[in-house]
């Protein structure tokens, strides 16, 4: 609850060490529940950025934004938590300057920031964000750079989705999958999407050397998905050998390995299914 003794300069003070006092607690709690670093963490937007994988950026204006939206900084990771209180008390003097600021009406600049989907990085302004968060205020105004990235920033919490994220942007840099197979190859183990990608120009190597005929990268994608990928699923879900656990294209890439090992063939055909339900099959 935010305090008000009649003296700004208490108040900031009392602000502050709330502030910390709520970082350290739940920073204690994260650790008491088995939470990582990088989820109490405010996020790095150079992280985000090469997960993504940067396209271009332009301007976007000056607009009031929600600070619930502000997730990671560009450059302060360490020195404020996920939802920006302070992690020591090296900054402690500006901070209560703000603080001051803030309780006597001072006209305060907007912040800096870099938009990635419709969430935030603070370029600018971290101190701001902060005194802003601690006195309860629910919107602030910020000078908007929108960033281009290849993937959207959904599904980010933590370290362990940045890197789910990066490699599927290489798989796709890869192997450009668009609206239907893009939705169906997706995978739970970073390394799969190297293993699919491998799976599809593996393919499209054979059928290049056997139709004698050079094949884009566009159209190996299709291709795959169409003649390789959506029939060899529907006869796994038709087999019943995917896991109530498994997605699709993990269940392809469990299979199609099951089934070199035991034959030592590329081929796809009832018999094939047959033999990898008998010595591979996964508990459903």
């Amino acid at each position: 609850m935010v305090s008000n003794s009649g003296s700004p300069r208490v108040d900031a003070e009392s602000d502050f060490m709330r502030a910390r006092r709520h970082q350290v607690l739940s920073s204690l709690a994260a650790r008491l529940r088995g939470a990582t670093d990088d989820v109490v963490q405010s996020m790095s937007f150079d992280d985000v950025v090469e997960a993504l994988g940067r396209r271009g950026e332009h301007y976007a204006g000056t607009k009031v934004i929600a600070l619930d939206d502000i997730v990671g900084s560009v450059d302060k990771v360490r020195d404020f938590d996920r939802r920006f209180r302070p992690t020591s008390t090296r900054s402690r003097q500006r901070w209560e300057r703000l603080a001051r600021a803030n309780r006597t009406g001072e006209i305060i600049p907007p912040i800096d920031v870099y938009r990635i989907g419709n969430v935030y990085f603070v370029r600018d302004g971290h101190h701001r964000v902060s005194v802003a968060r601690s006195l309860g205020t629910k919107l602030i105004e910020a000078r908007i750079t929108a960033i281009d990235t290849f993937l959207t920033p959904v599904g980010i919490e933590g370290r362990a989705d940045l890197e789910l994220k990066f490699w599927r942007r290489i798989m796709l840099q890869r192997v450009p999958f668009t609206g239907e197979a893009r939705a169906a190859v997706a995978v739970s183990r970073p390394a799969a999407y190297g293993e699919l990608a491998e799976a599809a120009e593996a393919w499209a190597s054979r059928a290049m050397h056997a139709e004698g005929a050079y094949m884009d990268p566009e159209t190996m994608a299709a291709r795959w998905y169409a003649e390789e990928f959506k029939p060899v699923v529907e006869m796994i879900e038709e087999a019943g050998v995917r896991g109530d656990d498994e997605r699709p294209a993990e269940a392809y890439l469990r299979v199609a390995c099951e089934r070199y090992r035991l034959i030592r063939e590329h081929a796809w055909n009832a018999e094939v299914l047959d033999e990898v339900k008998g010595k591979g099959r996964r508990k459903r």
